[in-house]
């Protein structure tokens, strides 16, 4: 039994240490992260992140609790991504390798294949949201913004909107506190760093739009099956 205890002791803090780690004990890839995510998103979670639209499963999207409509745009391709739903990105796997060796060598396809670093980068569930795709789309590497309090909207009723000529995605404002928080867990964990007019965006953003219920409840769901906590989001948990 004298020997039970520390041990028993020792296991307790490992999981203590696990669980409050910095960086994911348990890591996947891309490819494999997308089968395990479903058991993230299920019930209050299961609504994308640019609109807010429910879901049942990839291709069965709830229009009508998001005043979504796909925008007008001849691309057969985007039609058919306004009617699924993907697996965003918020800070852009661009960011994450366009200055690696292996992305000058191949881009990301090359990178996901032969560098492990970037892999396991791309694969972090606290970087990945569910996406409308054609937004996804729309959005593609382009850095976040805000411009007007009232956008000319794109997507039916949905507040998120683009600027193509910009080249800056301006989430709804129920998105941008995740995008600030995320934002920051990528920089601390993996190096990526914020520019100063990002820094300053999203400490703004993080202020005026706090942790949720719904983002408590993902990122303990996350830390469960990846190992760590966005600490951006859990130690602001507490109470709500």
């Amino acid at each position: 039994m004298k020997y039970l205890i520390p041990f028993l002791c020792l296991f307790a803090v490992a999981c203590t240490f696990a669980e409050n780690s910095d960086k994911p004990t348990h890591k996947y890839t891309y490819k494999e992260v997308g089968k395990i995510l479903p058991k993230v998103y299920t019930d209050v979670l299961q609504r994308d992140l640019y609109c807010g639209c429910a879901y049942k499963n990839k291709h069965d999207i709830d229009f009508s609790t998001c005043g979504y409509e796909p925008r007008e745009n001849p691309k057969r391709k985007s039609l058919e991504r306004a009617h699924r739903i993907e697996w965003e990105h918020i800070v852009t796997a661009h960011n994450m390798g366009h200055f690696r060796e292996c992305w000058r060598n191949g881009g990301r396809k090359n990178c996901s294949a032969s560098d492990d670093e970037f892999k396991y980068q791309e694969g972090d569930m606290h970087n990945l949201y569910p996406a409308i795709g054609e937004v996804n789309a729309d959005r593609n590497n382009f850095m976040y913004s805000q411009w007007s309090n009232k956008p000319e909207l794109m997507y039916g009723t949905c507040e998120t909107v683009v600027d193509f000529k910009m080249k800056k995605a301006q989430p709804r404002p129920e998105a941008r506190g995740i995008v600030a928080r995320v934002s920051f867990y990528m920089e601390e964990t993996y190096g990526i760093k914020l520019s100063k007019q990002d820094r300053q965006l999203f400490t703004a953003w993080d202020k005026m739009y706090p942790v949720t219920k719904e983002e408590c409840l993902r990122d303990e769901r996350i830390a469960k099956l990846q190992g760590n906590h966005n600490k951006f989001v859990w130690e602001k948990c507490k109470g709500i």
